[in-house]
């Protein structure tokens, strides 16, 4: 079963938090008989900095939120920060578990404007009761990420666009564009380049005549075709002929059906048709944006299966 990407944020968050629970209640439990003391509060954290692993700055706070220690970094004491007011951030809006312990949502930090987030210990008296906080902050960069890069779903995903196009859709038509003029040639050289010549993405511009690629030789740049290149079948003699990739998830004879079937939905009806598609052979996934504004992804079989009461 594919993970999403939440599935992969829970599973990061939960090893973080098996990581953070222990040192950090073992330093509240050290915070505790010196609290309300600024100096001996600091002279603690900076004994366990160490202790606490890729932290970036540690600090306690009274019930209200309110600082009573400075923030301690590796360096050591950096000042400016007693006595802040913490009440406003986005980790003390959350309700603290009933262990004590909350490992907070990312949020944007003050300090850099980047992704970070907080750890939160309750610090308590001897009899139980609750004297404040133990903070601690993390920068997302100095976390280490343990879990696999998650993969797109393949199920058919739609995605609205602005309400104000879809709204007005019956109020335009399509124009022809150059590209539509010679469509069925840009189509015949886009498959040669997606079967042939190394393309194993394309994106398909009708609307603008114009096509972006990216190639098995050179994946992190893309090209770009206009319409003077999707008119002239020479172009293919800049891409060097390479097999078909083995492990592309669109066998090669369905990358025709494809273009022919973006081809129908293009031409289909003049109010909704077909502004771009992507296509990417190791996806698997075909994406089309209509003149409503509405962007469809879904796995090409499932594409080739939809006819055309579905889409209009």
């Amino acid at each position: 079963m594919q993970s999403s990407w939440k599935d992969n944020i829970y599973q990061q968050r939960e090893q973080l938090a098996l990581m953070l629970r222990e040192p950090l209640a073992t330093l509240a439990e050290q915070c505790a008989p010196l609290w309300g003391r600024r100096n001996e509060l600091n002279t603690a954290l900076i004994a366990s900095f160490e202790t606490i692993p890729h932290c970036t700055y540690l600090y306690c706070l009274d019930t209200d939120a309110r600082q009573i220690s400075d923030n301690i970094t590796k360096q050591g004491v950096l000042p400016g920060h007693f006595a802040r007011d913490r009440s406003h951030r986005p980790y003390m809006k959350e309700a603290v578990p009933v262990w004590g312990f909350l490992l907070s949502d990312a949020y944007i930090s003050l300090a850099k404007s980047r992704p970070s987030l907080t750890a939160l210990q309750i610090v308590r008296s001897q009899n139980g009761h609750p004297l404040g906080y133990l903070g601690a902050d993390f920068d997302l960069r100095d976390l280490p990420v343990s879990s696999a890069l998650y993969e797109e779903p393949e199920h058919w995903r739609q995605v609205k666009g602005d309400p104000s196009i879809r709204g007005n859709v019956f109020q335009q038509c399509r124009v022809e564009s150059p590209m539509d003029q010679n469509l069925d040639q840009a189509l015949a050289i886009l498959e040669e380049l997606l079967t042939q010549r190394g393309v194993f993405q394309c994106q398909i511009h009708f609307s603008s005549s114009q096509a972006t690629l990216w190639t098995l030789d050179d994946p992190y740049r893309y090209r770009i075709l206009d319409q003077e290149a999707l008119s002239d079948p020479d172009i293919c003699l800049v891409y060097p002929p390479q097999p078909y990739p083995e492990d592309a998830v669109i066998p090669q004879p369905e990358v025709a059906r494809i273009l022919a079937s973006l081809r129908s939905l293009r031409m289909a009806d003049e109010n909704i048709y077909l502004r771009m598609s992507s296509i990417n052979l190791f996806n698997g996934m075909v994406s089309l944006t209509f003149s409503c504004d509405g962007t469809h992804y879904m796995r090409y079989d499932e594409f080739l299966g939809k006819d055309g009461p579905f889409w209009f």
